[in-house]
């Protein structure tokens, strides 16, 4: 009878505490999505990429607007919410949290280094630029924001089309540590953000998944043309090494791209190699040899050189099978 007694108490202790646990956990995730609501946020740049992850925070019903170079790009946002400016100044005016999602460090410095842009920024708002640009970039402007009383973070992504339009981007971040904070569930919305270092540590961390990124995408087609040389069906090879130790996304999503011959770009070709040409830039200010990246940053210049700028970075196959004609 006591240890019945015993349980029973038991048993209504884990009861009231569960449900006070649940009610506060949902009280909690209820005022984040108010705050989200409440506060004014921007997006700049509706490409490839931006144009997903702008469409995932307006599924969020967060008052967001948008700006693009290309109007019609950012246009079919509105149908979710979205309030498509005419301007950077329109954008950002009033703004508490500015996102910019551009193609390069050219395109980063027309919109950062805009007098449209930064007079127009609220004091104490908070800019994160999600483009891929060189780290001495990132560094400098969170220097010039710092002197005007605005927060900066670097906070490029991994992931590409996919990974944007699913909201499971890996996002390399550089900043403080409070300014992460403060920002964090917003970021989340878009996919998972982790604080590497001070600003330019996010473009650093950045540099280094291209290097991982473009270096497996030639290992694939490497082992991908040496198995169709051989008359191995590449498709079966693939399933072969699925869940070993050579398994990953960029085989089971590149693999199968190059076997198909689709090189509709998902991340493109010109891209890559500008981020290549970044870290090997970055690299040599570090007094630093990296000899392999150097050999596919060449690969890429070749197929830039021969047409294929715009095709999928999977392209890396083609430039092989080129090597193989010589």
């Amino acid at each position: 009878l006591f240890i019945n007694i015993l349980q029973l108490i038991y048993l209504l202790f884990f009861k009231i505490y569960f449900l006070n646990t649940t009610w506060c956990f949902s009280r909690f995730s209820t005022n984040i999505l108010f705050i989200l609501k409440i506060m004014k946020i921007s997006f700049i740049g509706t490409g490839l990429m931006g144009f997903p992850m702008a469409k995932n925070l307006l599924l969020k019903k967060i008052d967001l607007k948008i700006f693009s170079r290309t109007l019609k790009k950012a246009q079919p946002l509105e149908e979710l919410g979205g309030k498509v400016k005419l301007s950077l100044a329109e954008a950002v005016k009033d703004t508490d949290l500015i996102f910019t999602m551009l193609t390069d460090d050219d395109a980063v410095e027309k919109v950062l280094g805009n007098t449209e842009f930064q007079n127009n920024l609220k004091p104490h708002s908070t800019v994160i630029d999600m483009s891929s640009i060189k780290p001495k970039i990132a560094i400098r402007y969170g220097k010039l924001f710092k002197e005007k009383n605005i927060n900066f973070l670097d906070a490029p992504v991994s992931g590409g089309t996919i990974g944007a339009e699913e909201g499971n981007l890996a996002i390399m971040v550089g900043g403080e540590q409070k300014v992460f904070d403060n920002v964090f569930d917003t970021l989340k919305i878009m996919g998972n953000p982790t604080l590497v270092g001070p600003i330019g540590s996010g473009q650093v961390s950045k540099l280094a998944n291209q290097i991982i990124v473009g270096i497996t995408i030639g290992a694939v087609a490497e082992a991908i043309t040496l198995c169709e040389k051989a008359g191995v069906d590449a498709n079966n090879f693939i399933k072969a090494l699925s869940g070993g130790f050579a398994d990953g996304k960029i085989l089971q999503n590149h693999g199968r791209r190059m076997i198909d011959k689709d090189f509709s770009a998902k991340g493109k070709v010109s891209t890559h190699l500008k981020d290549m040409n970044n870290i090997l830039e970055c690299a040599n200010g570090l007094n630093t040899q990296l000899p392999i990246s150097s050999l596919i940053q060449s690969m890429f210049k070749s197929l830039v050189e021969n047409g294929n700028s715009n095709d999928d970075h999977s392209a890396l196959y083609k430039e092989i099978k080129n090597i193989n004609k010589t």
